[in-house]
């Protein structure tokens, strides 16, 4: 029985770009981005709708061996994942600019396929550029990376003395950084112990950071030293959601309200599509938004232990590609469309979660605030209603002091995606003194958005900053996001009291001037 693959889908298989004329006829590029194949027929071939006889059309291998349709019939082609080839068509050159490409063939276990692409020819480029060095074999091999430093060196005049150095294969990096030419080093320090009690971090933990940033460090240690004579600090999680967020553009607003309403009633089949695409994403629901004739469908998946940004764009597209082949009257639409705010602090991810929704809290003892800060809470109390009305003025995604900057300190330590602060910043604390005279502080983070797998948590160094927490692999994810909200929460009780108590400058120019 033949597996469907939707038509948005299908398209992966194009490499954008690819399509030139060439002295051996009009040529484009094809590469299985989708799942291991075979090819038993090429039954067709179109430019701009004008069909292509078929015995002017061949397939060239990696080796340069020419394939007709024929010989494809006789004897089907493996296709394997990440394989690509070519599909050469002798015909009169195609003019500059864009075209539409129709190719049918047959897959097992697939079936009959039709891809319909639009690319382009382009003009003969202008003055020539200088180009960086690239070997298409091994890009993250020595002499690769060699020729790169040098052109870097002629081009620019600078040396690089120290950015050349590095401890680690270079080949780790690939799918983390293209164009590898070294390193940019950022100190390291560590925090704490700091006492975490947490459903997932329980115990102790040093803390790395990395950091330009002088006192920074010192100030969320003194934090932590509070926080664990205070009997430590409690992070719970309480929600956990990534989001792709896809428009269709219908005639009327009539129109997209009924969509909605299918989505609703089709959502079985959705998530199925959706879920298709990966073991871990999960659809959980889809929120819908409306405005003139445009319907907003945001979906929320979980993702395990990664970030998961990849995942549900992937896992979306899918589940869109099936919908743009079942349902009638959609006019235009987008993968993204700026609802999923990626790298954007926004209000619907405060309010709907967008990563992991944390939350730490301490009730700091009145003599530890005392003896160790110099504050009394009743002062903390009255200087945060001052700071919740500058927050209010300022229009802030925050009303705490600065939550950003552990954040990105053990963004860089654990290789987390730092772009990723921007929403991660945002940040509701609160407080209130308790009977016994003592101040209780909790901060939530919305929207932190970490990973314990994949992206650059597998480099060298950041793996070893998430074993120092213990946070290495799958099943981790939560362990280190209660950490993180942990050590926020240190960093606001220690500024917000050097604030009150006039310290703040002071601590600056004894810790943080490179004088």
């Amino acid at each position: 029985m033949a597996i469907p693959i939707p038509s948005m889908i299908l398209k992966q298989l194009h490499t954008n770009g690819s399509l030139k004329n060439t002295a051996d006829g009009v040529q484009f590029s094809m590469k299985n981005r989708l799942n291991d194949t075979k090819l038993v027929a090429l039954t067709g071939l179109k430019f701009d709708g004008r069909e292509v006889a078929l015995d002017k059309v061949r397939v060239r291998l990696e080796d340069g061996t020419m394939l007709t349709a024929a010989q494809l019939a006789a004897e089907p082609l493996d296709f394997p994942l990440r394989r690509s080839l070519d599909v050469v068509a002798a015909v009169e050159p195609l003019p500059v600019g864009k075209h539409e490409i129709e190719i049918r063939f047959e897959a097992q276990p697939f079936g009959k396929l039709k891809l319909k692409v639009d690319d382009a020819i382009t003009a003969d480029e202008g003055p020539k550029v200088a180009h960086i060095p690239r070997d298409n074999a091994d890009d993250y091999g020595e002499s690769a990376i060699k020729a790169r430093q040098k052109f870097v060196e002629e081009y620019t005049g600078a040396k690089l003395e120290h950015t050349a150095q590095y401890s680690f294969d270079p080949h780790t990096t690939a799918g983390n950084a293209e164009h590898f030419i070294g390193v940019a080093q950022i100190p390291l320090g560590i925090a704490g112990p700091m006492t975490v009690n947490g459903e997932h971090a329980q115990g102790d933990f040093l803390v790395p950071m990395a950091t330009t940033e002088g006192t920074l460090i010192a100030s969320y240690n003194r934090g932590m030293k509070v926080m664990n004579l205070s009997g430590g600090v409690t992070c719970t999680v309480i929600d956990d959601a990534m989001q792709r967020a896809p428009v269709f553009v219908f005639n009327d607003a009539r129109e997209a309200r009924r969509f909605v309403s299918w989505v609703e009633a089709n959502l079985g089949e959705i998530r199925e599509q959706a879920e298709a695409t990966s073991s871990v994403a999960k659809l959980q629901y889809i929120d819908y938004y409306m405005a003139s004739k445009l319907a907003y469908l945001r979906f929320n998946f979980s993702t395990g232990d990664a970030a998961g940004q990849n995942m549900v764009g992937r896992a979306t597209f899918a589940a869109c590609s099936w919908i743009l082949d079942h349902y009638e009257g959609i006019q235009h639409f987008y993968l993204e469309s700026n609802l999923a705010t990626d790298k954007k602090a926004s209000q619907v991810n405060i309010m709907h979660t967008r990563g992991k929704r944390v939350v730490a809290e301490c009730t700091i003892k009145r003599d530890v605030l005392i003896q160790h800060m110099r504050v009394e809470p009743e002062s903390l109390f009255y200087h945060s209603g001052i700071a919740n009305v500058g927050s209010i003025l300022s229009g802030a995604n925050n009303n705490g002091a600065h939550s950003a900057n552990g954040i990105t300190a053990m963004f860089i330590a654990t290789g987390q995606d730092v772009a990723n602060v921007s929403e991660s910043s945002a940040g509701i604390i609160y407080s209130e003194m308790t009977p016994e005279g003592d101040l209780y502080l909790s901060f939530t983070i919305p929207s932190l958005i970490i990973a314990t797998h994949g992206g650059g948590t597998g480099l060298a160094t950041q793996q070893e900053c998430l074993k120092m927490l213990g946070c290495v692999g799958r099943g981790k994810v939560n362990k280190l996001a209660e950490i993180i909200a942990g050590v926020v929460l240190a960093g606001e009780i220690s500024l917000a009291a050097a604030i009150s108590s006039s310290d703040w400058v002071s601590s600056h120019e004894k810790y943080g001037r490179n004088r």
